[in-house]
């Protein structure tokens, strides 16, 4: 079994949940159930599947759930779009959160890579 907490790809998927979870707070209450749920769920889904895939004993399995958590880190970052052009999150929320989405987005598809390569 591999150990998620020496990945770096989760760090940072920690650290963007985290993120995610302060910045929607300031949401209206009327999206609430909508656009800031699917943000909740996606950004949770990132490291919820790397750390899915640590447990997986094939490498197979392993690749696959690191294919998904990058899938719903694309996802989030779609959605944190939108929601900034519905003005719903402001540009300098945007701004602090978007670097470290694209760093975990570089970081895992790296990870991703390298194990298929093997």
């Amino acid at each position: 079994m591999r150990d998620h907490t020496k990945l770096r790809a989760f760090g940072l998927a920690d650290e963007v949940a985290l993120l995610v979870y302060e910045i929607i707070a300031k949401f209206p209450r009327g999206v609430q159930y909508g656009l800031t749920s699917q943000i909740r769920r996606a950004a949770v889904s990132v490291p919820s599947n790397i750390v899915e895939g640590c447990a997986r004993e094939s490498q197979a399995d392993y690749l696959r759930f690191l294919n998904i958590a990058f899938g719903s880190l694309r996802e989030l970052h779609y959605q944190l779009s939108l929601a900034n052009r519905l003005e719903f999150l402001d540009n300098q929320d945007l701004s602090l959160i978007e670097p470290k989405i694209i760093e975990t987005e570089k970081v895992l598809n790296c990870l991703i890579r390298a194990l298929q390569n093997r």
